[in-house]
Parts: C-alpha cells; structure tokens; sequence
C-alpha cells in the first residue's frame, strides 16, 4: 500500500475567537475601582446632587400632602366613581411593582446563569427594586380610603372578632408575595453589600462613619472563611429570589385574571405582567444608570457593552408584551364570547383609544430600534427609549384597568373616568420619594459593587495575561 500523499491537502485554520469587549474598560487597575466607586461618597457633593434632590423632597412632600388631604377629606378626591372603581391608584401599584422586577433579576437570576456583566448594575438596580416596592406599597393602603381600619381588620385576630381575613382574595396573595418579595430582595442587597461596607469603613477618616461602616459591616475582614460563608449566603439568597422573581407579578396579575370582568379573566396574564416588568424593570435601570455613569465618571466601569446587553434584554421582553398584545385579540375572536369580543374592540378603538395607542407605540415599536447597533450603543438615543418604555408600560396598566371597566353590560351605566389633580401629584409625588430614596443610597452607600466588579477583571484571572503574579504590575 502506498503511502497517501498530504501535501496537496488544504489545511482550514480554526475560525478567529471574536474577542468581546471588557467588563472593565481601559485595564483599570483594582485600586483605581475601589477609588472612583467610594470616592462619590468620600468627595464633596458635587454641584448636581443638591438641586435634584431638593427637587426630589419637594415632589416627595406634595404626596405626603395629597394622602393627608385624601384620608382627611376621603377618597371622592380622586376620580374613582362607579363604574371605575379601580384607576390611577391599582395602576401606580402595578406600575411600581413592575419596576422593581429588574433589579432582582440582575442579581438573582443572571448570578445563578453565571453572567458577567452584571456586576456593574446589580447594586443599583437592587436599590431601584426596594425603593420601587415601597412606592408600590403606598397605593393598596391609602385606595382603601379608611387607612385606619384597613391596618386593624387586615391581620389575622379571629380570637378578638372572630373574623379572618379572605384568604381566597388574590388581593390578600398580594400582601404575602410583596411583602416576602420586599424582604428577601432587602436581605439580598444587603448580603452583597457587607464586604463593600468594610472597604469604607477602612478608608473612613471619621470616627462617626467608621463606626457606623463598621457596625453595618458585620466584623467583616476578608479572610478565607468570611468569603466562603458570604458566597453560600448570597447563592442561597439567589435560589430564593429567583422564584420570586416569577410569582410576585404572576400573583399582582392575579388581582385581574381570576376575576369574571371581560378584558380581565385571561390566562396569558400571568406570563404577560412578568415579561412587562422585566421590560419596564430594564428601562428604568438605562433611565438611571446612563446620567448616572457620565456625572459619577464611572464610564470604565458601567460600560457600552452594559448598555448594549441591557437593550437586547428590552427587545426581548418587549416583544413577548407585543406578543402578547396580539394574542389578546385572537383568543377573544376565537373563543367567541361577544362581551369578551366587546372589550377588546372598545379597548383599541374606543373612549380611550388614544392610551392603547400609546402604549403600543411605547412598548411594542420603540424597542425594535434596538435591532440597530448604532442605536444601542448611542446613550442619548438609549436614554430617550427607556423613558418612552416607561411611559407606555405605565400606559399598559391604564388600559387593562380602566378600560375593561368603563363599559359595563349595561349602557346605562357606562362612564369615563378622568383623574382629579390629587390623583396625579400623589403619583408624581411618588416618584419624588423614589429618587430621594436613590440620591441618598447614592451618597452614602456604594452605587457599585466593588468586590463583584474587581471579579471580573483580567487582574482577578490566574490564567489571563494580566492576571496572576503580574497582576501586581498593572
């Protein structure tokens, strides 16, 4: 047998690895990421910071100001009337809830995925998630009118009345699943916050602030044991979010679906709510993080690639909404219920039309703008989106609630609602409290978190070349 002859054989090199972009821009040293981070709360407070959060108070003030108003006066302030009973205040509820979707999905579900690029917004976007809850928190009590009775007849004390709350009430589930949410979420942020809390209270030049660092800090020192017990502390609190993540909106979709209300009782609701307020959680992060990233000079750190990633998961989302948008209006044609029909005709075409306008135009055109690379990697064009995400997630609460309510069976009994200005301060007025919650965290706690982003680094890599022994020279 003769031997076969290779030397014509064209030998195919193996295809170039696409190199993608770092986490960390510019080879930025660790030192320099623990500087640039503490250094907005160690620095003087820069020009912005006051009137934005003199600003924010102010707004915060005038809702505190329309719920005295609204408990003192009753809730005829508003413009809920039969046959809208439900309107600005469920939607505000929803809407908040909505926003606080992404920040646990950064840290929970992306951590548990092994992504990355989370690093640089899971802290933010954890803070943004707390403050959203307990702007969402405030809606469900004050709606009641009487706040006081709801307090005292809510919890269960059937030995004093022999009374028990419904507990077949999706709008009890609510209380049990927001409020699980809340803590869970709170617990996560502060778990990842323990070992940034030490790197402050290190460099603290005060005695006040290393004390309090220190106390939140939890004796911590960085040694093999603390990190392992940290990493178990924080997966664990990871694999409980995570469920969350899905029931908290599936169970707020509740409130809807499991009643008889044509436009409500849907089953695609529950899928429907989560995808939109991961949608609506996303837009809110870009919204804040892209000002935030230029003023606090943190482009190295909260980079394009952040941005570009982020935009993608908005086009995701934002196309299952569109999705789900469209199937609405199949389902109720193919199942053949004239009322169901009715509503969903009445709900494009009607009174309110103009809303569902928005909202489709919001929520289902905007984000395809981010099939363009230039466009997700322009953070004008970015900024402006999100805002317009929000807008028209706010606008999709509006539709679902009022507009299946405002035409009843009977024609004799249809209406339209319009809000009163007490309505609209109280829900301008909440974001108020949202950003001088956030101007706050932004002051004194670390807007990144810098051990998980030091992770990430080529420095943090034994088997990369700047990693390792040489490390120390970069």
């Amino acid at each position: 047998m003769s031997a076969v002859d290779h030397s014509n054989v064209n030998i195919i090199p193996p295809p170039k690895e696409v190199e993608r972009e770092p986490l960390v821009t510019n080879n930025r040293s660790l030192g320099w990421i623990s500087d640039q981070v503490c250094k907005i709360m160690e620095d003087k407070m820069p020009a912005w910071w006051w009137p934005t959060f003199i600003v924010s108070l102010m707004l915060m003030s005038v809702m505190f100001v329309c719920i005295a108003y609204l408990i003192s006066t009753g809730v005829g302030t508003w413009g809920l009337n039969q046959p809208v009973a439900w309107a600005w205040d469920i939607t505000n509820f929803v809407f908040w809830i909505g926003i606080g979707h992404a920040g646990t999905l950064i840290s929970a579900i992306l951590f548990l995925l092994r992504q990355k690029w989370r690093t640089s917004i899971n802290r933010a976007a954890e803070a943004m998630t707390i403050f959203a809850v307990m702007c969402a928190g405030i809606f469900p009590v004050i709606h009641t009118g009487r706040v006081w009775y709801a307090a005292w007849w809510l919890p269960p004390i059937p030995n004093m009345y022999d009374i028990w709350p419904q507990f077949r009430s999706p709008l009890l589930w609510d209380v049990f699943a927001v409020s699980t949410y809340f803590t869970v979420s709170l617990l996560f942020w502060y778990t990842g916050l323990v070992p940034d809390l030490a790197t402050m209270r290190d460099r603290c030049k005060t005695k006040v602030r290393k004390f309090l660092y220190g106390l939140f800090a939890l004796g911590w020192t960085g040694s093999n044991r603390h990190w392992s017990n940290y990493e178990k502390a924080y997966l664990i609190l990871a694999g409980l979010s995570t469920p969350l993540v899905l029931s908290v909106h599936s169970i707020v979709s509740f409130d809807f679906a499991v009643s008889q209300l044509p436009g409500w009782h849907t089953t695609i609701f529950p899928p429907y709510f989560v995808a939109g307020a991961i949608f609506s959680g996303f837009g809110m992060v870009l919204t804040l993080m892209i000002p935030l990233r230029t003023l606090c000079n943190l482009e190295d750190l909260i980079t394009v690639r952040h941005v570009e990633l982020m935009c993608k998961v908005i086009t995701a989302t934002g196309s299952m909404v569109g999705y789900a948008y469209i199937m609405e209006f199949f389902i109720a044609l193919y199942g053949g219920n004239p009322y169901e029909q009715y509503a969903f005709q009445n709900r494009a075409f009607g009174p309110y039309w103009w809303a569902y306008l928005a909202m489709f135009s919001c929520n289902v055109i905007s984000p395809q703008l981010f099939w363009f690379r230039a466009i997700r990697r322009n953070m004008i064009a970015v900024f402006f989106i999100s805002i317009v995400v929000n807008i028209g997630m706010w606008f999709e609460r509006f539709v679902i609630i009022v507009t299946s309510l405002h035409r009843d069976y009977l024609p004799s009994n249809w209406g339209y609602f319009s809000p009163t200005w007490v309505d609209i301060w109280t829900f301008v007025g909440s974001f108020g409290l949202f950003m001088t919650l956030f101007l706050l965290f932004l002051r004194y706690l670390p807007v990144i978190a810098i051990s998980e982003v030091k992770g990430v680094t080529p420095q943090a890599d034994p088997h990369h070349p700047l990693g390792g022994a040489k490390a120390g020279h970069h």
